[in-house]
């Protein structure tokens, strides 16, 4: 049965589909068939954790053959969801890519924009779903190397000098993960996740597991963009194609941070890490400086895109924040944050794209009067603006109460006041924009109309959910303190 191979499906349908558009080489096939396979991908998704949260946890041995020796694609609560927001994100960013893509990439070009496309959605989904540490790898190579290429795309030429800094800092990350993956080989003769876990704590005293632990958290650091390993973000996001920022923004720093959640929790579960070698402090630390020092820096900024960039390196540090906490709540909180802010910040991405499609610029000096002259768009961004800020009935809300409530568990009220007061930075860089779309007049001369409508949808879906979900958190929450649960109590 078709059912019995869904975990498989959701790598290969779209690794299989990325040398198709090679051969289709049309603009509108290519497109056509990239969202297809996003759209196809999401139900399976969707499949997969409703059966994991029916029925616990899927083990897929590939080839029959069973771990360690063979490869496993091992599905628990977490990972699940994590799935479930790539391919969430991937659906929704194939409509809105069409005319985008068009507009800010060479025609002659455009295919292999969704030949990338697919390859980085694969390997996004490999990372969440295998059960080897070495696959991970793979797969983390996969996502990385095509997302080089979608940021170089862009007409913008710092796109190329952004593209390269990303290539180089990437290759570090990636560099620092293997070398920590061979340390637990050399040491246990496994790369299995699951088997790692019940044989790293013979061993965890050893210098080359500490080494090892080591490596893999400033490489995933690295990928995840945790201060002050963040620099290759900015830049990134600020000149890549509008539809790479929304993609990259939504899914590849939230499965980064998985990553680092299933080392800390999973491969090192048995031995207690941020607490026994004492990384949860250091973590908490540059959590804490990343939520006011990305926020701060955000303010300044004159492109948009490259402000909501930074922003982004604060919400990082809120993911990070609750992952070290050391309590369930907390864990659920970063959890669920990697939900939320795929949510929101993809629609202020998805705007910023809306408004680079009709005037050319996200510029804050070009951007007189579109209150006016673009409601539907603005009314997105500052309804998003909101949900970053953490205004009650939004996602950014559910998750900073989690947050606060978490570092009040542990009797850590100055952490709370910490999130709090960095949450209160948001309030001043959505406010300059609000400012000069709605208190400026338009340009003289200036006739700007909304932008198309296959743009608009995708934007306000995400907006909506970002609002939806804030609402009725019940099911993410619900989800993310499953998977809090589990990780937390050592189960596999």
């Amino acid at each position: 049965m078709i059912a019995e191979h869904l975990p498989v499906l959701q790598v290969v349908l779209p690794l299989l589909a990325a040398p198709l558009c090679i051969f289709l080489r049309s603009a509108f096939w290519t497109w056509l068939l990239a969202a297809v396979v996003s759209w196809l991908c999401f139900p399976i998704s969707i499949a997969l954790l409703s059966q994991v949260l029916d029925q616990g946890v899927i083990v897929y041995e590939l080839g029959s053959w069973a771990a360690p020796w063979g490869i496993e694609y091992r599905i628990d609560s977490l990972n699940a969801f994590v799935l479930v927001i790539v391919s969430a994100v991937g659906a929704v960013v194939t409509p809105y890519a069409k005319q985008s893509v068009e507009k800010e990439i060479d025609g002659d070009r455009v295919y292999l924009f969704y030949t990338m496309l697919l390859l980085c959605q694969a390997g996004l989904l490999g990372i969440a779903i295998t059960g080897d540490a070495f696959n991970l790898f793979v797969f983390l190579e996969i996502s990385s190397l095509s997302t080089y290429v979608l940021v170089s795309m862009s007409k913008d030429p710092r796109a190329l000098t952004a593209a390269f800094r990303y290539l180089v800092l990437g290759t570090l990350g990636a560099t620092f993960y293997i070398i920590g993956v061979g340390m637990m080989y050399m040491m246990t003769g496994s790369l299995n996740i699951h088997d790692l876990s019940n044989l790293i704590p013979a061993v965890a005293e050893t210098r080359t597991i500490q080494a090892a632990l080591a490596f893999l958290t400033v490489g995933l650091c690295l990928k995840l963009a945790l201060f002050p390993l963040h620099m290759w973000l900015p830049n990134a996001y600020a000149f890549a194609p509008s539809t790479v920022t929304v993609f990259l923004a939504a899914t590849a720093t939230k499965v980064a941070v998985y990553a680092l959640i299933r080392v800390v929790y999973t491969v090192f579960g048995g031995v207690d890490i941020l607490e026994g070698f004492e990384a949860d402090n250091a973590l908490m630390i540059l959590a804490i400086i990343a939520m006011f020092a990305g926020s701060s820096v955000a303010i300044y900024q004159a492109n948009i895109k490259r402000m909501l960039a930074y922003s982004s390196v604060a919400q990082v540090g809120y993911m990070i924040l609750g992952v070290t906490l050391g309590n369930i709540t907390g864990t659920a909180a970063g959890i669920v944050h990697l939900f939320n802010h795929a949510m929101m910040k993809g629609g202020l991405f998805m705007a910023m794209g809306c408004i680079m499609y009709k005037i050319g610029s996200v510029r804050l000096v070009d951007m007189d009067g579109l209150g006016k002259t673009m409601p539907l768009t603005m009314a997105a961004f500052v309804a998003g603006g909101f949900s970053l800020i953490g205004v009650p009935l939004t996602v950014g809300f559910i998750s900073k109460w989690y947050l606060v409530m978490a570092a009040l568990e542990n009797g850590w009220w100055p952490i709370a006041v910490l999130i709090v007061l960095s949450s209160l930075l948001a309030v001043i860089y959505v406010w300059r924009v609000v400012e000069v779309a709605y208190f400026r007049p338009p340009r003289d001369g200036a006739v700007v109309q909304e932008a198309p409508a296959a743009m608009l949808a995708p934007m306000f879906i995400l907006i909506a959910a970002s609002y939806y979900f804030g609402i009725d958190s019940t099911t993410t929450l619900k989800i993310s303190l499953t998977a809090a649960s589990a990780l937390m109590g050592g189960a596999p």
